[in-house]
């Protein structure tokens, strides 16, 4: 679209999560106006550990945001996965290393959405919005929120997550999928780690139906420290006790064991983890999805945020080049739909038919049933 088009163009990003906030600089640097409404009262620190892959950190740079991010960031060389009782299995450079000459960085969540949203220009997020529904009028759309508030964009940007109303009320309503297993997540101090975390590397640890992810955190001196077991209760925040945590490490190195052991329950965020099935169209002429809204993944690839990132430069890109925003809006779909399909196909494939067989005996989760 021509610079002229683009100054001209107002658009409303629902969500200041990864994919709101990273594509609502990569937006404003276009020279549109843009307006993010959130509907929390305000930005808190959530979650734990992720890496930020080589092509994210090159998006950061072209936006001029890199060295925000890098300040709160270690870069990693490598990745590691040993069985139960720390036996090496794989070790490997972390991929696009040589494509875009930077190295995966490991960050916390909250540090991560802290350093995107102080990039955004002020005033630009609008806190206490909560989104009650979207009329897409064709050449623009209007958001209607709970306080009252009314807004028309001529495109909305849904950045709502795995719960987006705005795919929910016009792009057929995906539900969130329970895929059969819990995580159980924790920062610790390094110095409550039992000499696990000796580098700025990740490690995932392979038992049966368990599997253990140490991300190291050197900014803050701190581990990520996440226990994701197979389970059947499909309750999205269980209640799960210490005695619980620690089955599900038994004939774990000694170590791990000593670490879940330790861990104040207070401070362990438990979840049923849940993703969505591929949605049939991201778009229509004014409205768009991206991130978890468009295609909530698994964990277990650790892309969840990598692709939110990608989603925001990939809309940019095609705003940029496109003649029109209805154009626009269907390039960036072709362009990440088929990646992203892929990824939740794959992220989905983390369990043996055995270990499924231990915990759902004569049926299958739910995701599985879908994928048959």
């Amino acid at each position: 679209m021509r610079s002229s088009d683009l100054k001209n163009l107002n658009i409303v990003v629902v969500g200041a999560g990864y994919g709101g906030a990273a594509a609502a600089k990569a937006l404003d640097l276009l020279g549109a106006t843009v307006d993010v409404y959130e509907q929390a009262s305000r930005i808190r620190e959530v979650g734990a550990g992720i890496g930020l892959r080589p092509s994210t950190m090159d998006r950061f740079r072209q936006w001029g945001v890199f060295d925000a991010i890098a300040k709160v960031s270690s870069p990693s060389d490598y990745f590691e996965i040993l069985t139960a009782t720390a036996d090496p299995i794989m070790k490997e450079v972390w991929p696009e290393i040589d494509t875009f000459g930077e190295k995966t960085r490991l960050i916390h969540r909250g540090d991560f959405i802290e350093a995107l949203l102080g990039v955004l220009p002020e005033g630009m997020v609008h806190l206490g919005h909560k989104l009650e529904s979207v009329s897409d009028e064709g050449d623009r759309a209007t958001l209607t929120f709970a306080n009252g508030r009314s807004v028309t964009a001529d495109l909305v940007v849904g950045a709502d997550g795995i719960k987006s109303v705005v795919r929910g009320q016009l792009f057929g309503g995906n539900q969130p999928v329970f895929s059969g297993e819990h995580a159980y997540r924790a920062v610790i101090s390094v110095d409550d780690a039992c000499g696990m975390a000796v580098d700025d590397n990740l490690r995932m640890y392979i038992g049966r139906g368990t599997k253990v992810y140490l991300l190291p955190l050197r900014r803050r001196g701190q581990v990520s420290f996440d226990i994701t077991a197979l389970c059947a209760d499909g309750t999205w925040t269980p209640e799960v006790t210490k005695d619980d945590l620690l089955k599900t490490v038994e004939g774990f190195d000694e170590r791990i064991v000593e670490i879940t052991r330790g861990l104040d329950m207070d401070a362990v965020n438990c979840r049923g983890v849940y993703d969505i099935d591929p949605v049939g169209t991201w778009h229509s002429d004014s409205v768009v999805l991206v991130g978890d809204a468009a295609h909530s993944m698994l964990h277990h690839q650790g892309q969840g945020a990598n692709s939110a990132i990608l989603d925001a430069g990939a809309l940019a890109d095609a705003l940029k080049e496109a003649g029109s925003v209805k154009e626009a809006l269907a390039h960036y779909q072709a362009t990440r739909k088929p990646v992203t399909d892929e990824l939740q196909r794959i992220s989905r494939q983390g369990w043996t038919d055995d270990e499924i067989d231990d915990v759902f005996p004569g049926q299958k989760p739910a995701y599985q049933k879908l994928e048959a």
